[in-house]
C-alpha cells in the first residue's frame, strides 16, 4: 500500500479525564489547537500516553472520534487500538476506519505473549485486515507488551501476509536495529522514532518523523533538535538534545503522566489527572515540579499556552 509518509513531531496524546475520572471529550478540541499552535505534525490516540489500555472500548471510540473532529484534516490522525482481545481490537480498527481517521496502530496482545513472528504476524494480520484501506503500523514497545521478537524479521515476514503494514511506531532504543529497518527491502517501510531522548541520534540515523510523549509540553525545542539538524549545525542540535534529555530526566523523577498532565495544566488546559494504576501528583510532587520547571527555564522552551 502507497501512502504519504509521516514527518515531524507526532504528539503521543493524552486523554483529558474530568475531576470525577470520566474521559473529558470536551477538553479534546482546545488541546488539538494547542498542539497544533505548538508545531506538532500528527497525533497519536489512546496509546501509551493516552492511558488507551485503561479506557473501554467505548471510551476509546468516544476520543478517536473527538481527536478526529477537533483536527478536522488539518493533520494526520493514528488511532491506536490494540487490545488483548483480538476482536476487541479489530472492532476498534473498524471503527476507527469509519471515524475517518487517518492511520490505524496497534501493539500486540500483552498478557498472553505474541512468542515469535508467526503469532505476530497472525495477531497484526488479523487486526490490519478489519481496516483494509488505511496504512497500518505496528507499534512496537517491548518494554510494555513484553514481546521479545525480532521485529526486522517481522517486517521481512508480514510483508506478504499484511498488505497494508506500511510502518512501525518503533519505540526502543536499538538505534542498530532502527536502521536495519530502515533498510528493509530497500527501505519499504516508514519506521517512526519513538524515544524522545534519542531524537537526535534517530535523526542522524535515517529518521523522517518521531512520536513521543514530551511533545506534547515542549515541541518548539524537539523542533529546534529538527531543525539545527537539518540545517547542518550539529552543534546546536546537540545543544537543543541535551536540553531535552536534561528535562525528561528530570520529568521522570514524578508520576510522568500526571506531571505532563499537569504542566499542560498551566497551559490553560482541562485535562484532568490520570486513571489507576498510574499514579497522580502529590501535594510535595506539585510544588517539586513548579520548581523544577523554573530551574530548567521551561517558559523559554517556547511552547505557546492555550488561545494565545
Amino acid at each position: 500500500m502507497s501512502h504519504e509518509r509521516l514527518n515531524g513531531l507526532i504528539a503521543a496524546t493524552l486523554t483529558p479525564f474530568s475531576h470525577s475520572g470520566e474521559v473529558n471529550l470536551a477538553g479534546i478540541a482546545p488541546m488539538v489547537e494547542f498542539l497544533i499552535g505548538n508545531g506538532i505534525k500528527g497525533m497519536y490516540v489512546c496509546g501509551s500516553t493516552g492511558e488507551g489500555m485503561s479506557l473501554s472500548t467505548a471510551e476509546r471510540k468516544a476520543a478517536t472520534e473527538e481527536f478526529v473532529n477537533a483536527a478536522s484534516g488539518r493533520i494526520p490522525v493514528i488511532a491506536q487500538v490494540g487490545h488483548n482481545s483480538l476482536a476487541e481490537a479489530r472492532d476498534l480498527a473498524a471503527h476507527a476506519a469509519a471515524t475517518g481517521v487517518d492511520i490505524v496502530s496497534a501493539t500486540c496482545p500483552s498478557y498472553f505473549k505474541a512468542s515469535d513472528n508467526k503469532a505476530l504476524t497472525r495477531c497484526v494480520a488479523e487486526i490490519a485486515s478489519a481496516a483494509p484501506d488505511l496504512p497500518f503500523y505496528y507499534y512496537h514497545i517491548p518494554s510494555l507488551t513484553g514481546s521479545t521478537v525480532d521485529i526486522v524479521q517481522f517486517l521481512e515476514d508480514a510483508r506478504a501476509s499484511v498488505p497494508n503494514l506500511v510502518g512501525l511506531k518503533y519505540t526502543d532504543t536499538k538505534l542498530f536495529e532502527y536502521q536495519t529497518c530502515l533498510a528493509v527491502n530497500d527501505g519499504q517501510f516508514d519506521i517512526v522514532w519513538g524515544c524522545d531522548e534519542m531524537l537526535l541520534g534517530a535523526l542522524a540515523t535515517g529518521a523522517n518523523a518521531a512520536i513521543g510523549s514530551t511533545y506534547n509540553i515542549a515541541a518548539p525545542l524537539s523542533n529546534k533538535v529538527i531543525q539545527a539538524f537539518n540545517n547542518g549545525d550539529i552543534s546546536a542540535a546537540r545543544g537543543h538534545q541535551l536540553r531535552s534529555a536534561l528535562f525528561i530526566r528530570e520529568l521522570l523523577q514524578f508520576p510522568f503522566h500526571a506531571a505532563i498532565k499537569s504542566i499542560l495544566g498551566t497551559r490553560d488546559l482541562e485535562v484532568g489527572s490520570v486513571r489507576a494504576p498510574l499514579m497522580g501528583l502529590e501535594p510535595d510532587d506539585s510544588k517539586r515540579l513548579t520548581r523544577m520547571l523554573t530551574e530548567l527555564q521551561f517558559d523559554d522552551f517556547g511552547c505557546r499556552g492555550a488561545g494565545e
